[in-house]
């Protein structure tokens, strides 16, 4: 169902940087991408203890002995509390379907111009081929091009974006999108056995009827000055679920843990997990979504594919009752999916700021 809100998401329209690179062969970086505000936090080289973020094996989350599902579910729960983000293994998806998905995105963001032209970004919109939470002319922009789109439910998906995009990209994104959302529904059911609280509380808000699956393709282009820019600005997710799939061996993606930024090291083929806003507000603040951000390099691209699950837009998103019952304290607001986009999209991304103006 098309929100009413939808119409205000918009993003202001800009360059594409991976045209920029290609066509100006640039030596110094322009102004706009210039980020002296960068976070100088240091960044840990991962030769400490507890810098690898968790591993989680899906085949022992769906053991049929008890045994194996718990201790594996205990290790999820330890993931979700302490460090919002976990690797996901064994999940079951084909790899030579996963390996067929990157080809696709490969060659998606390797399309000519001419023809991402007619998927760029409308200007009321956020969906298509742009950036995104970009609200004024003057705001820095990240070193970076995305594509963004809806996939379910169906009805959501935008009329001159999904059944445009060329036919076997097209196909293997629907199945992708399913796999993936099978997957989430299980991680969902997973975490409320580790919260003891009643799994309808967690599946309700992810069901398939209207929850919301949405696609964020990301390009990001090899840089003359990496350390002026940044590919994509700290923030945590103002989802529930994200699932990361890393299209290229180039890694990026640093987490903010204990005060320093550690480096993911994505495992072949695993997928990168993490907790959204959405899902600390459901279940109290015990699971809490991580600061991260995107950094690039002078030599090579990266891509990378994230795929975001949602309640549906007029679902109710509070913490669980049954937490609040145990816990003794709401420690956020209730409000609709809808209200809760409005505010999003109304601002630029920093850290975890939205979700703070939420808290009680």
């Amino acid at each position: 169902m098309e929100s009413k809100g939808a119409a205000q998401w918009s993003s202001i329209i800009v360059p594409s940087v991976q045209e920029m690179v290609k066509e100006k062969m640039i030596t110094t970086v322009p102004p706009r991408y210039v980020r002296s505000d960068l976070d100088k936090t240091e960044i840990t080289d991962g030769s400490g203890l507890n810098t690898e973020i968790p591993i989680i094996d899906m085949k022992r989350l769906c053991s049929s002995t008890a045994i194996a599902m718990d201790s594996e579910v205990e290790k999820l729960d330890f993931a979700c509390k302490e460090w919002g983000f976990f690797q996901l293994v064994n999940h079951g998806i084909d790899p030579s379907f996963l390996e067929k998905t990157k080809a696709g995105i490969h060659g998606f963001f390797n399309l000519p111009m001419e023809e991402k032209k007619k998927l760029w970004q409308l200007s009321n919109e956020i969906e298509g081929f742009g950036q995104a939470f970009v609200i004024s002319e003057d705001q820095k922009l990240d070193w970076a091009d995305l594509f963004f789109l809806t996939v379910q439910p169906v009805e959501s998906r935008k009329p001159h974006l999904f059944p445009k995009l060329p036919l076997h990209f097209r196909d293997t994104l629907e199945t992708y999108s399913a796999e993936v959302q099978n997957v989430a529904k299980i991680l969902v059911a997973r975490m409320a056995r580790a919260l003891e609280i009643k799994p309808e509380e967690m599946l309700k808000l992810f069901d398939d009827v209207d929850s919301i699956q949405s696609m964020r393709m990301n390009y990001y282009p090899p840089c003359p000055q990496p350390d002026q820019v940044i590919g994509l600005t700290p923030h945590s997710d103002s989802v529930g679920l994200t699932i990361l799939l890393q299209v290229n061996d180039v890694e990026g993606l640093q987490i903010k843990k204990d005060g320093k930024w550690v480096p993911v090291k994505p495992l072949p083929n695993a997928f990168i997990v993490n907790i959204g806003d959405v899902l600390e507000i459901v279940t109290n603040g015990t699971y809490r979504s991580i600061e991260h951000r995107g950094v690039v390099n002078s030599e090579k691209e990266r891509l990378s594919i994230a795929t975001f699950h949602n309640p549906g837009m007029y679902k109710e998103v509070g913490p669980a009752k049954s937490l609040v019952q145990r816990q003794k304290v709401a420690k956020f607001k209730r409000l609709t999916m809808e209200e809760y986009m409005d505010g999003l999209f109304s601002r630029e991304l920093d850290g975890k700021a939205y979700l703070d103006a939420l808290r009680i």
